[in-house]
């Protein structure tokens, strides 16, 4: 019998099977057993007095607490006087340890890239922005709405990336989605097995992103004019991080670019533009987008994780036309759309121009970090990728060693052998340091840290050099 019991605020369901030889009691006894090895009941879960459990039940009183004392006996339940009869905590036996996943530890210090200072999140200009958008918001946008995403959002953005990022971004071209990583993984299903060149070195996890959603990913060499365009054939797509490459950090050269949009407009080809943090730059003005050469061969894509926080999962896509219906339609049947509160909030948060104010405190907060990195690391190390973004790259000679020895001090930090598409000997070697990460108080420490790791290499003679 499948059955309910609730009470004390627990709700829970039950197959009660009364049992062939002693009845409803060891039936009860077996599902409350069962409910607490395998987690559904966890320790100090306070259960219901046996007279509401045996109403609810259909038992009588009697059998509801020959169960609970037999379980109390097994060690399953503690009763406790004047306090009822709760969940015990059980004990931990090898085989139980051995199927749990251990917790991997957390470093004492943090500088892996690819996250923003998460402590600083805007909370209450948020909250204000929140407290607008639902005080007007009509009824209508607590429904399914437009898998291409509320339009007060859309409306926002498209004044705010052609003033700030260059883009040409009319409201009916941009989709919002959940994230930069929903976008790839959109464009993908789109291009439907298209080979799709991505740079070497460049995030392995969006290489994944890419083949989940059926591309056939081959290399584009990175160097220090940024992606290689003259290397592009009869590619479907290209993925790029024009502003900033990540991670070594290098601006797309002015040529470079010509030559993917001359590729895209002769070939008929897509180039994704990820434009991740294209926001930060510290020695001039931010780089312009590379959608604005050539908007209808370029998909811009964009996100708050950087400048907000990823936890809002905010992003947008900017479209050729051609390709706004189809990638609506993947978005519907992939999610429908992406949350309405929170698209609504980031609206009026542009709009009030408070997004602009808190990038622009970002910006000088950076900055400062990315000196003291300059400053710390001195004269010794070559640092490179360092007039935008929230990482630099780091030139050492033993990947291995640096970090064996960061580990041995609790430091986390990236590093270029993790990016290549393929492992080869004689591969540029360096960390990836992201300067964003790590909490204010924390990072003068961190940086200690991290010069203290490199001072043994050093004294170990091998130096590196400084750019």
């Amino acid at each position: 019998m499948e059955d309910f019991w609730s009470g004390v605020g627990v709700d829970l369901h039950l197959h009660l099977e009364p049992d062939a030889a002693n009845g409803r009691r060891a039936g009860l006894e077996r599902a409350l057993r069962d409910a607490v090895r395998d987690g559904r009941l966890i320790p100090g879960t306070r259960l219901p007095a046996t007279r509401r459990l045996a109403t609810e039940l259909g038992i009588s009183r009697g059998t509801a607490k020959a169960a609970y004392d037999q379980l109390v006996a097994e060690g399953y339940l503690r009763a406790r006087q004047g306090s009822g009869t709760e969940v015990a905590a059980l004990p931990t036996d090898g085989v139980t340890a051995a199927v749990r996943a251990p917790r991997a530890r957390a470093p004492r210090f943090d500088l892996r890239p690819g996250s923003p200072d998460v402590g600083t999140f805007p909370a209450a200009a948020w909250l204000r922005a929140l407290r607008r958008a639902i005080a007007t918001a009509p009824s209508l946008a607590y429904d399914y709405g437009d898998p291409r995403g509320r339009i007060e959002l859309r409306t926002a953005l498209s004044g705010y990336l052609g003033r700030a990022r260059g883009v040409t971004a009319p409201p009916e071209r941009i989709v919002i989605t959940s994230g930069y990583v929903q976008g790839l993984a959109l464009l993908s299903r789109v291009l439907d097995g298209g080979v799709v060149a991505m740079e070497d070195p460049g995030l392995p996890f969006h290489r994944d992103v890419v083949r989940r959603g059926g591309g056939q990913v081959v290399p584009l060499a990175v160097d220090e004019r940024g992606a290689c365009a003259g290397q592009l054939t009869d590619e479907d797509a290209v993925v790029v991080t024009p502003a900033h490459q990540y991670p070594t950090g290098v601006t797309l050269h002015p040529e470079r670019r010509r030559a993917l949009t001359d590729w895209a407009r002769a070939r008929g080809g897509l180039i994704v533009e990820d434009d991740y943090d294209g926001e930060f730059r510290y020695d001039r003005q931010p780089v312009g987008a590379l959608q604005g050469m050539a908007p209808g061969h370029v998909a811009y894509l964009g996100t708050a994780s950087k400048t907000l926080g990823p936890a809002l999962r905010l992003g947008w896509m900017v479209l050729p036309p051609d390709l706004v219906d189809a990638v609506a339609d993947v978005k519907l049947h992939s999610d429908h759309h992406t949350e309405s509160i929170g698209q609504l909030a980031l609206a009026e948060m542009i709009t009030s121009h408070a997004y602009d104010r808190h990038v622009r405190a970002s910006r000088l907060r950076y900055r400062r970090r990315r000196d003291q990195l300059l400053d710390r690391l001195g004269a010794r190390w070559s640092v490179r990728g360092i007039a935008a973004g929230l990482h630099a790259l780091v030139e050492v000679p033993d990947e291995a060693e640096v970090l064996a020895l960061a580990e041995r001090e609790g430091l986390a930090v990236g590093h270029l052998g993790d990016h290549w598409h393929e492992a080869a000997e004689g591969r540029p070697q360096g960390l990836v340091v992201g300067y964003g990460t790590p909490r204010e108080r924390v990072y003068p420490e961190a940086l200690e840290v991290l010069g203290g790791v490199l001072g043994e290499v050093v004294r170990a003679g091998r130096p590196g050099r400084v750019r």
